[in-house]
């Protein structure tokens, strides 16, 4: 099963007469041409969600903006929505393209009889809230939206008859005014210019419960859209390679997607920019993720001149980590410590999740060191763990802990999930959510990942989600508004309320690509899906449907897709249908 983001496909360098048979262009700029791989397409809005006149006076005509736009002006003043401000009334106008989405807006301005600009204010916003907002974060009483690594607030001049495109940003609503006074501005559309790779969603998943098949396609939705030219965590902020963000990002990619460059690239990235003994982004973790994500991302692509291409990094770096374990196998690595922004504030639980990470660490260090026959760097390897294995650290009753110390074995699989169920969805996190569900399964706890996945992830969806977020706290569901309504003064609001550390208010994202983990968590452990060999040589099918009555989908492999379904039958037994590349083998149960 194949879903395309796009259908169109539109080359961004169109070709120009043959001149000494060579493209003109390309001859102009020589080595200095780059040409843009990601795709755009024009996306119209779906809905009005306000606008500052409803008597026909100062705004006319206004749902002509929700018709399509073929993108070529005329002369013709016919079919405009009409604005017009002055000094008692502005023309404001707040449009819904329907899903967040990256990329910018086309404003085209039809014919008048002045031909001099006319000034607008633009105003981009993941929510209802923050396309409404004034900028100004941490001044005193202004709200907390920012214009921090992409301008989402701004005014322009829009040409008579003409099309101005701008904006570079992740939103799913536009507020446009008009500033300047006793000035007519016929608008033909305002257009959104979805940016994205046009790939195909080889990996898929379905089952009879509709609430965790949309849960799967928001996570795949999510990390797709940050699939920019490098893999960013958030489209709106930071816009970063975040190697820490990557690893559920990538287990999503390699679930849904298959082999991708976005990947390498970023993983060089991050290596290229951080020359040893620093740490990748400045933390030790996000250094370790990185051999983390090289392992798992060899299993399922098997592209051996890549992993060989990193040898002499990775093996220097392991060798680093190892000397900062004590001989009590204590774990006292430099950088900055972190685990992920919950955790922030207590040093105790981050020291038990790095534990935990080091240990995981090392295990996916030895399994490239075997791969790469690397019998010195596999010693190394060893001999941390067995050091490692003297030292047990507490989970501290924290989740996050808790996640990484059972899935590294330190404590036990039950001990784990007791401290994760507790209080259910209650302090789970976006980013090590996932790590909360990979423990659970190790315990064997599906029935009760899948409620909680419904629960917390599902909850997102309910106020109006259509891309997870950095941040949800799910104590907030029940008192907040929706994010694609206007704001309630009784009400909570989600986006501009809440928030600590660097996502206050309206400064935190609302697509980053660290909270797809249900989407690969659900390939994997209830389809079944485990890679046992580099290249996905060796796929092991054995499924966990809990409740489910059935589960189907495919997972991308070199060799092509593998489909399954499974379904229950009456006597409680699951009858698997399972089609797979010949170049795959298939391990049962």
């Amino acid at each position: 099963m194949r879903i395309k983001f796009f259908n169109l496909l539109i080359g961004l360098i169109a070709p120009l007469v043959v001149y000494s048979q060579n493209n003109v262009l390309k001859n102009n700029f020589k080595d200095n041409l780059e040409q843009d791989k990601i795709t755009r397409s024009y996306v119209n809005p779906v809905r009005i969600v306000w606008q500052s006149d409803n008597e026909n006076k100062y705004i006319k005509n206004s749902d002509v903006l929700l018709k399509s736009f073929n993108g070529q002006l005329s002369t013709s003043a016919e079919k405009m929505c009409n604005l017009r401000s002055n000094s008692n009334k502005q023309a404001s106008i707040l449009l819904d393209y329907g899903a967040e989405l990256y990329g910018g807006i086309q404003i085209a301005a039809g014919i008048r009889a002045d031909k001099s600009p006319i000034k607008m204010r633009i105003r981009f916003g993941e929510s209802v809230s923050e396309a409404m907002s004034e900028c100004g974060f941490n001044e005193p009483g202004m709200n907390s939206a920012t214009n921090d690594h992409s301008l989402r607030d701004f005014e322009l001049d829009l040409p008579w008859l003409g099309t101005v495109e701008i904006g570079n940003s992740g939103f799913r609503f536009v507020r446009v005014d008009l500033l300047d006074e006793d000035v007519d501005l016929p608008i033909k559309a305002v257009r959104a210019i979805a940016r994205y790779r046009d790939i195909p969603y080889i990996g898929s998943f379905k089952c009879d419960n509709d609430r965790l098949n949309k849960i799967w396609e928001t996570g795949a939705y999510t990390v797709h859209l940050n699939m920019q030219e490098y893999l960013w965590d958030g489209i709106k902020r930071d816009r970063l390679v975040w190697v820490g963000d990557m690893h559920p990002e990538v287990a999503t990619i390699n679930r849904v997607f298959g082999k991708n460059q976005v990947i390498n690239k970023s993983l060089d990235f991050a290596k290229n920019t951080t020359p040893l003994p620093g740490w990748m982004n400045g933390m030790t973790t996000y250094s370790m993720w990185w051999i983390i994500v090289h392992r798992d991302l060899y299993l399922h692509n098997g592209n051996f001149a890549y992993l060989k291409e990193q040898h002499k990094y990775l093996s220097a770096l392991v060798n680093q980590i190892a000397n900062q374990i004590d001989e009590n196998g204590k774990e006292n690595l430099d950088g900055a410590r972190f685990l992920d922004w919950p955790t922030s504030e207590n040093p105790d639980v981050i020291h038990s999740g790095i534990q935990a990470l080091t240990v995981l660490t090392m295990h996916s260090a030895k399994d490239i060191a075997n791969w790469l026959n690397d019998s010195k760097l596999e010693r190394v390897c060893n001999e941390a763990l067995n050091l490692l294995g003297k030292y047990t650290a507490k989970d501290h009753n924290n989740k996050q802990a808790a996640a990484l110390l059972s899935l590294s074995n330190i404590i036990p699989s039950d001990q784990g999930s007791s401290v994760i169920l507790k209080n259910g969805p209650h302090d789970f996190a976006t980013f090590y959510g996932y790590y909360m569900l990979e423990a659970l399964a190790k315990d064997g706890k599906y029935n009760e990942a899948m409620d909680i996945i419904s629960d917390y992830w599902g909850a997102m969806l309910d106020l109006g989600a259509t891309t997870f977020w950095e941040n949800f706290n799910y104590e907030e569901r029940l008192k907040a508004n929706r994010i694609d309504e206007l704001p309630v003064q009784s009400k909570y609001d989600i986006h501009a309320d809440g928030g600590n550390h660097c996502y206050i208010g309206l400064r935190a994202s609302l697509c980053h690509g660290w909270a797809s983990g249900p989407t690969s968590w659900l390939t994997e452990h209830v389809l079944g899906f485990k890679v046992l060999e580099p290249g996905c040589k060796t796929v092991k099918i054995k499924p966990n449907l809990g409740n489910l009555k059935y589960a189907e989908g495919s997972l991308p492999t070199p060799f092509g897709e593998i489909y399954v379904r499974h379904t229950r039958l009456a006597n409680g037994e699951i009858d698997s249908e399972i089609k797979a590349p010949k170049m795959v083998r298939i391990v049962e149960k």
